[in-house]
């Protein structure tokens, strides 16, 4: 499970860094993610690593590097 996870926020790492802040729809989208579920443990990862930067705006998450 940790190397998925890993995978994931390699990707997600990736999309927001080609593309800049992304909202999660569009980041599932372009980091090609299948489930919400990958998503969120891979943003979890880049959290507790200090990497990304979540913010709340009308109930979208949009995600964004530091």
């Amino acid at each position: 499970m940790t190397a998925l996870v890993g995978t994931m926020a390699g990707a997600i790492w990736t999309a927001l860094n080609e593309n800049g802040t992304l909202n999660t729809k569009d980041l599932k989208k372009v980091a090609k993610i299948k489930t919400d579920k990958d998503l969120f443990l891979g943003l979890g990862w880049l959290l507790r690593e200090d990497k990304v930067v979540v913010t709340e705006d009308d109930k979208v998450l949009n995600v964004a590097l530091k």
